[in-house]
């Protein structure tokens, strides 16, 4: 209790400056009480030695309304989890591709429905799993119709990512499509020689989609990716901290990573293996992973998305595409759907998960319908609430992905807990 309260009483102290000037004319969700149910919930993922270091960071109604940070950013030299922390983003790069993609389509260079093929001839032509024979062989059967770009943008494409295909994941692990050691080019000529796991459009598998976006901005720009996205999302935004090349002089302030264990065990994942991908200039760039970023960095990225497409003066899309990306794009015909809906009742939309439903029940994740939000592997969660005007950013670096229901909890911790609608 003790700890609790001082918590409690340091939530007080690192209130922002712009707590003062809040309208009073309308109360924000994110008061006072909120701020330390957020700080006691972090706090005891820290205290019951569940995870290393955690910082959350969030906006509502163009006010910061909420940020602190708990525990280590790297437990075994004791630094300290700040808002300066550089942590790796994994998944959370998907939605900055998907951004990066859209100006173009705003710029005319293609439509949803277009197929894939038509700008990525890699992509004609593709055959299906259907199955082993009696000898173990893969039998193959026609696509029923084109890969699209939306089926890319939704995951809807096919594209197989499992280990446990009978035939088709040895012919994936074989073709190694996110060798680190390739460019997008020669990825997206591997990805489009491993057979669809399932015809397009009709199941959610994730997969390389995004990976696939990333090279469909090179072919259609005719910039290399890494640049493209750099000049048309990541320096309008300001986003510095946003890389995949972390240099020397910013690495004292990434954040080791930590594999759970046991209950209240954690084990530090070496930094070289851990950190390979970012501090090696390798020449793959996917979409789908591989960015670092800190709070604020991200939270540009997010507020830029609740202000539909503008951030301080820079566009970075048209009100219209946000509004495009944040529609569910999943057809009821759709029925399998992996794990999306241990998420909560969310569809799909372009690079973000899109709730369509309230809660129906304590178990499932908090959140307001129409809100759109992504994750990474490393149990981190953004989310884009436009109802509330909220935007919240949640850093850690725990692997596997989130065994402990950080994420509910702290939606929990933001919104309340689940309560039933009334009924007379």
């Amino acid at each position: 209790m003790k700890q609790y309260l001082r918590y409690a009483l340091l939530a007080t102290i690192l209130l922002p400056a712009c707590q003062d000037k809040q309208s009073t004319s309308e109360p924000l969700l994110i008061s006072d009480p909120v701020r330390v149910r957020i700080d006691s919930t972090l706090a005891s993922f820290i205290e019951s030695g569940n995870v290393a270091g955690a910082s959350a960071l969030i906006f509502e109604k163009d006010q910061e309304v909420y940020f602190n940070a708990f525990g280590y950013a790297d437990r075994e030299n004791h630094v300290k989890m700040d808002r300066n922390t550089i942590v790796q983003i994994y998944s959370m790069t998907k939605p900055i591709t998907g951004t990066a993609l859209m100006t173009l389509y705003e710029d005319g260079k293609f439509q949803l429905d277009d197929p894939l093929s038509k700008y990525a001839p890699e992509f004609a032509d593709m055959r299906v799993y259907d199955g082993v024979d009696e000898n173990g062989n893969v039998k193959l059967v026609d696509a029923d119709r084109p890969v699209t770009i939306r089926d890319i943008t939704r995951h809807t494409a096919g594209f197989p990512n499992r280990t446990d295909i009978p035939g088709l994941s040895e012919i994936l692990a074989e073709k190694d499509p996110r060798s680190y050691g390739i460019d997008l080019s020669e990825m997206a000529k591997r990805i489009a020689e491993v057979p669809l796991w399932f015809q397009p459009g009709t199941q959610w598998e994730y997969g390389q989609s995004v990976d696939v976006q990333a090279f469909l901005v090179e072919k259609i720009s005719g910039v290399p990716y890494k640049d493209y996205v750099q000049a048309h999302v990541l320096e309008p935004l300001k986003m510095n901290n946003t890389r995949y090349f972390v240099p020397e002089s910013d690495r004292s302030r990434m954040a080791a990573s930590y594999q759970r264990v046991g209950e209240g065990q954690l084990e530090q994942i070496p930094n070289e293996e851990a950190h390979d991908f970012n501090i090696h200039e390798y020449p793959l760039t996917p979409g789908g992973f591989g960015l670092t970023s800190t709070l604020d960095d991200y939270m540009a990225f997010a507020r830029m998305l609740v202000h539909k497409g503008e951030l301080d003066g820079t566009r970075i899309l048209q009100p219209e595409t946000v509004e495009l990306m944040a529609t569910n794009h999943l057809p009821d015909s759709v029925k399998e759907r992996s794990w999306l809906p241990s998420k909560g009742n969310v569809g799909f939309g372009i690079d973000f998960a899109v709730r369509t439903a309230p809660p129906a029940s304590p178990e499932e994740i908090n959140g307001t319908v129409g809100e759109f939000f992504w994750d990474g592997a490393a149990s981190t969660l953004f989310w884009v609430d436009p109802v509330n005007e909220i935007t919240a950013v949640l850093f850690v670096q725990l692997f596997p992905y989130d065994q402990i229901k950080l994420h509910k909890k702290f939606k929990d911790a933001v919104y309340g807990k689940y309560r039933p609608a009334e009924t007379n």
